[in-house]
Parts: C-alpha cells; sequence; structure tokens
C-alpha cells in the first residue's frame, strides 16, 4: 500500500503542478513563456517526487512508465494494475482540488479545460496527435530506462535527468498537442473539464492514451535490445 499511495501522491502532485501552472499562466504561442513555465513545472514536479517518494514506488506517476516497467519485468502484473489505479485517484484528486481553487478564488483557466490535452494544435488531427504522443513518449521512456539501467550506473542524478528530460519533451508537444506522455496525467483533466461543462478535451482523450502506450512499448522493446552486448 505503501507504493500505491506514494504513486498516487507522486501523480497528484504533478498534475496539481504541471496543469495547474497551465492553467493559471497559458500557453501564448507568441510570447513562448506559458510553454517554459509549464515544462518546467511537469519537469520538476517529477524531480521533486522522484527524490521524495521514487524510492518506495520506483517513482512512476504516469501508466506509460509502469507499462514498460511491466514489459521489462520490473513490476509485478499485480503491482502494475494498482499503479494505474493510485495514479488516476490521485490525478483526479488534483483535478477536483484545482476547480475548487479556480473557482473560489475566481481564477480564469486560461487553457479553458484543466490544462487538458488536445489537439488543436494539430488542426483537430487525431493521426497527427498520436505520431507526436508515440514519438515524445518514446523519447522519455528511452531516457528513463538509461538511467535507470543496472549496466551503467547514473545514481543519484537519474531523477533529475528524467525531469528535466519530461520538460524538454514539453517544449515541442506542449504546442503541438499540449504535452501528455502520460495516460494518468490526461485522463482526470478531461474528465473533469466534462463534468464541469466543457466536453471538448474529451473527443480526443483516447489520442493520449493510446498514443502514450505504443511509444512506451516501443521503447519497451527497443531499449533492452540496444543494452544487450
Amino acid at each position: 500500500m505503501k507504493k500505491y499511495l506514494s504513486e498516487l501522491i507522486g501523480t497528484f502532485v504533478l498534475v496539481f503542478m504541471g496543469c495547474g501552472t497551465a492553467m493559471l499562466v497559458g500557453c501564448d504561442a507568441a510570447s513562448g513563456g506559458g510553454y517554459i513555465l509549464t515544462a518546467l513545472a511537469f519537469g520538476l514536479s517529477v524531480v521533486a517526487m522522484a527524490y521524495c517518494v521514487g524510492n518506495i514506488s520506483g517513482g512512476h506517476f504516469n501508466a506509460a512508465v509502469t507499462l514498460a516497467m511491466l514489459m521489462r519485468n520490473k513490476v509485478s502484473a499485480k503491482d502494475a494494475v494498482f499503479y494505474w489505479i493510485f495514479q488516476i485517484i490521485g490525478a483526479f484528486i488534483a483535478s477536483g482540488l484545482l476547480v475548487a481553487i479556480f473557482n473560489l478564488g475566481q481564477v480564469t483557466d486560461m487553457t479553458g479545460g484543466l490544462g487538458s490535452n488536445g489537439l488543436a494544435g494539430v488542426n483537430g488531427s487525431m493521426a497527427a496527435g498520436i505520431l507526436v504522443e508515440i514519438i515524445l513518449t518514446f523519447i522519455f521512456l528511452m531516457v528513463i530506462q538509461g538511467v535507470t539501467s543496472e549496466k551503467f550506473q547514473h545514481g543519484s542524478f537519474a531523477g533529475l535527468i528524467i525531469g528535466l528530460t519530461l520538460a524538454f519533451v514539453h517544449i515541442l508537444g506542449i504546442g503541438l498537442t499540449g504535452t501528455s506522455v502520460n495516460p494518468s496525467r490526461s485522463i482526470a483533466p478531461a474528465v473533469v473539464a466534462a463534468l464541469t461543462g466543457n466536453a471538448e478535451p474529451m473527443n480526443s482523450l483516447l489520442v493520449f492514451i493510446i498514443g502514450p502506450l505504443v511509444g512506451a512499448f516501443l521503447a519497451a522493446l527497443i531499449y533492452p535490445a540496444l543494452e544487450k552486448k
């Protein structure tokens, strides 16, 4: 249960800080300031939680990461299922609290949908959105496997590298899909946005479930092959 609660807390912080920052500052393509702040919020959330609860659960906070670790036999099937459940619960708690804070404080949500992902940046193309998510998740999972490899030790720097890589993929991805690379992060904001009156994010939610899972699947196949002598 400690592992599952660690995943809940980590995913909660990721969604609360990442989506919350996007809601507060927006992602204005003209200035780029919102891009950088949001990218850093997601990346630094992972850095913080990796060093906080990462040693307890492995620090996934992401259904795609859990899938890759399951494929690599680094987490059991039972734990993987409960990781997914508790990650999504954490994301829902974060989304609910963001709604409460922004409503009580009468703060404008600059994203209009709780920082949920969308396809506006690719002109509504589901195919383009899926490709973006596959590629970005693939990059992210290749780095995760590299820095956590038992063969190539990166020691205490792993959490920092992973967090910075998440910020890195957000810099490109925010303008295209809002950057998911994480179904656990995407499901809750889309559902809560729909419950509060904006059903649009639900129309493309499958993109942000399928794309990251396919990207993680490919990375979990390819990295071990590269790592072998």
